[in-house]
């Protein structure tokens, strides 16, 4: 699986990069970006990632 992250909309909070910072970390510009797959050891810390993003700019994809 994949994860991304709608940068437009990004706030840089860091929440993402906290709760899975397998998946997420924050960029050079302090928005957050997807830079690895979303496999099943990182799966449900990626969807809480996801659900507790405030501005909801991460989806999930297959």
């Amino acid at each position: 699986m994949k994860a991304f992250v709608d940068k437009s909309g990004c706030i840089g909070c860091e929440l993402c990069a906290l709760t899975c910072p397998d998946v997420f970390r924050m960029d050079d510009d302090g928005l957050a970006e997807a830079y690895a797959q979303v496999d099943d050891s990182t799966l449900e810390s990626a969807v809480e990632a996801r659900d507790n993003c405030p501005v909801s700019v991460i989806s999930i994809e297959e």
